[in-house]
């Protein structure tokens, strides 16, 4: 356990001028909070005339980021941060200003704040996300700067901090790169902005940053993991209690700021159908942290999911972060609500978060549900697989992913790729990924959506060289849509030469809600619905089988989906419409989900 941690402090660079990145605030929302959430000011800066000079290099002193104003007649400051256009934030720019719906490129943001400055403690500001490419400054010194659009991360901005009125800027830069991860080819929508939670948390100079709690891998009837502090001080007391298992434990901290601690516990398990979450608090002398944390156990063995010692059929649904009914990125605990309520009338046990790590809460409330989550990062098609920035991208994104969920019960499998094409470069890449994936947390299983190696005479074959990393075997098919015809389902067949569990990650088609016909006419409900039911006839042959998430609940937003009158930059495989009408295919997969339910008793 010492070597995962060591692992994940690695990934920080530590070396403090005026302020620095440092490791993320584990579970942000129980620490004392400052809302910066709320109206900031806005300006649109697509030349990025705010942050280069004429010559394109970047301004140290008379950036947008200062907040200059005129303080004369005779001065020349060619912007304003005060008097330009408000945005709610989080959100995103696409769809709160029509005018920004297909920009990619910079816009600066600024926030006014009160701070009371106290000796003994200090100032952490956090982002649950920006997308993509953000620089932080706050009374106009940069503080430091994050890359990836789905991730938090947080400054120590103690020491730029004065005692009442400052402001923070942020340059947001959501452009789409070759070498990022995703890369420029990607299907769905890039929402720009800030897109989650923005908080200002006053913590003690010395105080918890992390901590693990969670069954015993190894032994049974102990609860055990430990609690990290900030700074690397000996003999700190701290306590965790569960105190509905009666717990009070009084631990200290060795020479590293760690504590370490097993409890002999038996706590009730968690299932979808039964979601328990027991009230863990860590605390010391002058900090709370209160956590709501389940405890189940999660493995493979051959061709079963093994949830609690017991075989399961992941009933899923894949999902994307965008809100319903309103289009634009999910953020908000009604948005969580609505989306996996709509999962479970489908009568959903899972949900596949796609394609990237989704907000906190989203996390949070599906297992408050009872729904078993499939998290991902970006890797998706085809990234620059051979460029060492374009991995180390991918590995901070798994390492975040991992490091701000990993209380989270019902999160089960890391997924660390999305339908990439088969090759060396690939290989190497992702083989390196899983291992990573292995090293942060050896507790949950690791997934990948493959692709489908097709074969003549209706055989399909799955044959990818990650099989030796994963424990499931998951892939994407389209027959009815992509390939084949809804008919052909009935004379297919699948090969899948691995003894381990099978996920169909994805299969579906699109429709228009509303447009009616034939069962062989393309985008009607009707053909969607036929689609559905010819194969989930299918899954039923296929040996090994262990879930299914569909592509997609809703409708969402995508510039690749172009036809007018049906697609209208809309990706129409939801089973529900993005205006939140349920569509035909809904009740077949929710009766086969049915079936499966009952089998699975």
């Amino acid at each position: 356990m010492k070597k995962i941690i060591s692992l994940c402090f690695s990934l920080f660079t530590v070396g403090m001028t005026l302020a620095q990145e440092v490791p993320l605030l584990s579970n942000i929302f129980s620490r004392n909070n400052i809302n910066l959430n709320g109206k900031w000011n806005y300006v649109i800066d697509p030349l990025e005339n705010g942050y280069y000079d004429y010559r394109l290099k970047p301004y140290k002193t008379t950036g947008f980021f200062e907040n200059k104003k005129a303080t004369n007649p005779s001065d020349l400051v060619e912007y304003n941060l005060d008097t330009s256009p408000i945005m709610d934030i989080p959100s995103d720019w696409n769809t709160k200003d029509r005018s920004l719906f297909f920009y990619e490129g910079t816009i600066w943001f600024k926030k006014d704040f009160v701070y009371k400055k106290t000796a003994t403690t200090k100032g952490i500001l956090y982002f649950g996300a920006v997308n993509y490419d953000a620089k932080v400054y706050v009374n106009g010194k940069f503080v430091g700067d994050h890359v990836g659009g789905y991730t938090p991360f947080n400054f120590d901005v103690t020491n730029v901090l004065v005692d009442g009125n400052n402001f923070v800027v942020v340059k947001v830069d959501n452009k789409r790169l070759k070498d990022n991860v995703p890369t420029v080819n990607m299907d769905w929508w890039n929402y720009g902005g800030i897109t989650r939670d923005v908080v200002l948390s006053q913590v003690p100079n010395t105080y918890v940053e992390d901590y693990l709690v969670q069954l015993d891998k190894m032994k049974v009837g102990v609860i055990s993991g430990w609690v990290k502090l900030n700074t690397a001080v000996a003999n700190e007391p701290l306590t965790i209690s569960i105190g509905e298992l009666k717990i009070k434990k009084h631990i200290v901290t060795d020479a590293n700021g760690m504590a370490y601690f097993e409890l002999k516990a038996k706590p009730v398990l968690w299932t979808p159908e039964s979601p328990k979450l027991y009230n863990v608090t860590v605390s010391k002398a002058d900090e709370n942290i209160t956590d709501a944390i389940g405890f189940r156990t999660i493995k493979t063995k051959e061709k079963e999911i093994l949830l609690n010692g017991k075989k399961v059929f992941l009933r899923g649904i894949s999902i994307h972060e965008e809100a319903p009914f309103r289009q634009g990125r999910a953020w908000t605990l009604e948005d969580a609500k609505t989306l996996l309520t709509w999962a479970k009338e489908l009568g959903c046990n899972y949900v596949r978060l796609a394609h990237y790590p989704h907000n906190e809460t989203m996390v949070r409330e599906a297992e408050k549900m009872g729904l078993m989550v499939w998290s991902e990062v970006p890797v998706y098609w085809t990234i620059s697989w051979t460029n060492p920035d374009t991995y180390k991208n991918a590995e901070r994104q798994l390492h975040d992913m991992i490091y701000r969920d990993k209380n989270r019960c019902g999160v089960i499998i890391w997924s660390i790729a999305n339908e990439t094409p088969h090759g060396e470069d690939r290989d190497v890449f992702l083989g390196k990924l899983a291992k990573f994936a292995r090293q942060q947390d050896n507790t949950r299983l690791i997934s990948m959506a493959m692709e489908v190696t097709k074969n003549p005479n209706y055989v399909n074959t799955i044959t990818d060289n990650m099989n030796e990393f994963v424990d499931v075997i998951s892939f994407n098919e389209y027959l009815g849509w992509y390939s084949g015809t809804n008919e052909s389902c009935k004379l297919t067949k699948w090969v899948i030469p691995y003894d381990k569990p099978v996920i169909i990650s994805e299969f579906g088609g699109e429709a228009l809600q509303g447009l009616h016909g034939d069962k062989a006419q393309r985008w009607t409900e009707e053909y969607q619905e036929e689609l559905y039911i010819q194969n989930t006839q299918m899954f039923d042959r296929i040996d090994g089988l262990a879930g299914v998430s569909p592509w997609i609940l809703v409708d969402f937003r995508s510039p690749r989906r172009q036809l007018p009158g049906i697609q209208d930059f809309f990706n129409r495989k939801g089973v529900i419409s993005s205006s939140g009408t349920k569509k035909k295919a809904f009740f077949i997969m929710k009766d086969w989900y049915e079936k499966k339910k009952e089998e699975y008793k």
